[in-house]
């Protein structure tokens, strides 16, 4: 049998490349005899975490268009222009059968290359507002996976197939026990227990006010597992030393999400697509804080398309210091609600994206 060649393109944050790197997982399983090349940005988080993964990868000198001023908008035009001059010189040397897109400007210039050059194309769109990349490309590839429903407002019809998110396989087939995520972070089993996360950079404003409020979680015998990202780590470990409390804890980055989600009984989240199809894996009540920091204000709009279902509360980040503990706290003290949430949000639980999204792909080869 021929090996199949597939390149997949995405990145820039943890949104595009898990979905990315759970769809070639899945493809494996179909085929063995498969070679991967990946496509991201030069200097974006892809290019650790895929080579990381046990893929390459080649980077384009891409990035986007920024609202404000800035002079990476006067090198944009000539970046894109390299940009497309590179797909087309790694699409002619590496030969592609399949080309698959999931997100980030460094999937842009591949995609349509691969388009022109008649290989079979493919996008998955995580959010229920398109970003402006793949909006462009669903003009030329041959299918559009989406998450969310009524997408046709910005699609094709008879491009277009509800395949959901794929998340990360240990989230959504993870089975340990609460005692064994009890025992992982060293946590009272007879207190509730918090755990915030904002993403895989890190949210400032949830950081923020989790550490002006961090008594709250002391005073109250709240257990708190609380990812900050990089850049608040050291700010974090002085202000969780303070209270000098063992069911506090704090971590730059949690390995083990799978035993952070089992063991949580309410938790804090950024708004992005990928954190929400896992939030809805696990069933849990959630409150998102959406990040006013994305193009297209994705998050608030994935988040609102939660709350009008009555499947998450949701705190803007401008009161995100004034409210979110305080949302935590009527939350906590209201059972109810958090049988209500925890029922309504597991309803929305997409299974097997990945491996649907791999099924789609392979059937473009015989079309």
């Amino acid at each position: 049998m021929r090996q199949l060649k597939v390149i997949i393109s995405g990145g820039g944050s943890g949104g595009h490349i898990f979905p990315a790197l759970s769809i070639a997982k899945s493809l494996e399983k179909k085929n063995k005899n498969i070679k991967f090349l990946f496509v991201g940005a030069k200097n974006k988080m892809e290019m650790e975490k895929i080579p990381s993964n046990g893929y390459n990868i080649k980077g384009l000198w891409i990035s986007g268009f920024q609202r404000r001023f800035t002079i990476d908008n006067f090198l944009f035009p000539i970046k894109l222009f390299i940009s497309l001059i590179s797909s087309y010189f790694i699409i002619k040397d590496f030969k592609p059968d399949l080309v698959i897109g999931t997100g980030g400007f460094a999937s842009g210039p591949i995609l349509y290359v691969a388009s022109k050059c008649n290989i079979p194309t493919l996008i998955q769109e995580q959010n229920s507002y398109p970003g402006i990349t793949n909006r462009i490309l669903s003009r030329y590839v041959n299918k559009i996976c989406v998450a969310y429903d009524k997408m046709n407002r910005f699609f094709k019809e008879d491009k277009l197939l509800f395949t959901g998110n794929p998340i990360r396989e240990n989230i959504s087939n993870f089975s340990s026990s609460k005692e064994t995520g009890y025992d992982f972070f060293n946590l009272d089993n007879n207190q509730c227990t918090v755990l915030v996360i904002g993403g895989s950079l890190g949210a400032r404003t949830i950081n923020l006010a989790i550490s002006n409020s961090i008594n709250f979680f002391k005073k109250n015998k709240i257990n708190l597992i609380w990812q900050t990202g990089i850049s608040f780590d050291n700010k974090a470990n002085k202000i969780v030393s303070s209270v000098n409390i063992k069911t506090i804890k704090n971590y730059q980055f949690i390995n083990r999400m799978d035993l952070a989600y089992k063991v949580c009984d309410i938790i804090v989240s950024r708004a992005g697509a990928i954190a929400i199809s896992e939030l809805c894996c696990i069933g849990k009540p959630v409150i998102l804080v959406p990040s006013p920091n994305v193009a297209e204000d994705h998050q608030y709009k994935n988040a609102q398309s939660l709350v009008n279902k009555n499947a998450a509360l949701l705190v803007n980040d401008s009161q995100a210091n004034d409210k979110l503990v305080s949302t935590i706290d009527s939350l906590i003290n209201n059972k109810t609600l958090q049988n209500n949430l925890s029922k309504n949000i597991k309803e929305l639980e997409v299974h097997n994206s990945s491996n649907t999204i791999a099924e789609i792909a392979l059937n473009l080869l015989n079309e």
